[in-house]
């Protein structure tokens, strides 16, 4: 079985066609789904259908891309982590890629994040981009390695690999390590630790070989643990079972609930 740990399923795109999507998981094997939450006015559709559909759930939080919406407090996010069904806290962390200028707000809003995490006891969902390194020293100031996470989408180097797993962190693969160009992720994809990688789709986005340039879904997430397990020469079983049983244990998660 697979799990995808990341996806956006409460996007009017997916949204629209979601019983065909929770259809297609079954088929393909992909059990529960993690729904990211981006920021706060959309948050109340993203815990409902965690609340609607056994298999889904969610987090809480403001994606560092989103200037122009309500900025949380530590204690808006702890309030709405405690609601039932959300999991961990994000997707936070910066973007230096599509954000120019005085970006002080975005490190001050991660900050924010991380002390909501380690408060509520949950992990951190981290987005990263262009950032690596303030990325990581913000973790290490903010004692992030406290609570744990996930590096979602991760497209940077084994260095970076590296530090987040140092902080106790997991590492996850989506699509575009399928990608032909994306040779030094492929080896970063060799050689983290099985125990501490996850796989994911990020959709509607990143749709991965044979189907790039679609929009993407959740029963996806198969093709990146094929591509986990070709470039590792390992069972494909043994790669789903291991990034199932990672989501699980990070999540807290029962996967026989």
């Amino acid at each position: 079985m697979y799990v995808d740990s990341h996806c956006h399923l409460d996007f009017p795109e997916l949204l629209q066609e979601l019983p065909q999507l929770l259809d297609a998981m079954r088929e393909n094997r992909v059990t529960h789904a993690l729904c990211i939450g981006v920021d706060l006015p959309a948050w109340p559709g993203v815990v409902d259908l965690a609340r609607q559909h056994a298999n889904l759930y969610a987090t809480v939080g403001v994606h560092p891309d989103y200037v122009e919406t309500p900025e949380p407090s530590v204690a808006d996010l702890v309030a709405m982590a405690a609601t039932p069904k959300v999991m961990a806290i994000g997707e936070t962390g910066l973007d230096y890629y599509r954000l120019e200028g005085d970006l002080g707000w975005q490190r001050e809003r991660f900050r924010r994040h991380i002390r909501a995490a380690r408060e509520t006891g949950k992990p951190l969902v981290v987005h990263t981009r262009a950032a690596a390194a303030d990325t990581l020293a913000i973790m290490r100031e903010e004692r992030a390695h406290e609570v744990g996470g996930v590096m979602h989408c991760f497209t940077e180097s084994w260095d970076v690999a590296q530090g987040a797993l140092d902080l106790d962190f997991h590492v996850s693969f989506s699509g575009i390590v399928k990608f032909k160009n994306a040779t030094a992720l492929k080896d970063v994809a060799r050689r983290v630790p099985l125990d501490r990688m996850l796989i994911e789709t990020d959709s509607p986005y990143l749709a991965p070989v044979p189907h790039r340039g679609k929009r993407n879904q959740p029963a996806w997430v198969r093709h990146v643990g094929e591509e986990i397990a070709r470039l590792r020469g390992l069972p494909l079983d043994v790669v789903a079972q291991a990034t199932s049983a990672n989501f699980f244990r990070l999540f807290g998660i029962d996967p026989h609930a």
